[in-house]
């Protein structure tokens, strides 16, 4: 993995979809969470992250990227 604040992201990210993971909707729901509540900047390090390889991300939480705004 790249950083320790990237780490940061990706737990976070992670932690996210595992919540959400259980609705219907579940990758619109994880988007906009992290939409809402993301600074564009900490956005920007996840979608970096994940274009990188992502290794670390969630099942869940990959289908929510493409929703993310950049």
């Amino acid at each position: 993995m790249a950083n320790s604040e990237t780490n940061h992201l990706v737990s976070m990210a992670n932690d996210i979809a595992a919540n959400l993971s259980f609705q219907s909707n579940a990758d619109e729901r994880i988007a906009d969470h992290i939409n809402r509540f993301w600074a564009p900047r900490m956005r920007k390090l996840l979608l970096e992250y994940a274009a990188s390889g992502g290794q670390d991300l969630s099942d869940a939480l990959l289908p929510a990227l493409k929703k993310l705004r950049r």
